[in-house]
């Protein structure tokens, strides 16, 4: 999930905002992750590639 659609439960705003420290630190800590910004959906195609180039490689 990117941290764009996630409101913070301490100040009821948008955590892309960062409005209170819990919002800018969990902005931060979602940042440096490397696949924090892949969406469900790019993760299942990434899977289903990876999937199948393991399928044709194992020919």
């Amino acid at each position: 999930m990117t941290y764009d659609r996630l409101v913070c439960a301490n100040c009821a705003a948008p955590v892309a905002e960062g409005r209170c420290p819990v919002c800018r630190a969990n902005r931060e800590r979602m940042q440096q992750q490397p696949f924090g910004g892949l969406t469900p959906g790019a993760l299942l195609v990434l899977l289903v590639v990876l999937a199948t180039a393991a399928a044709l490689l194992a020919r």
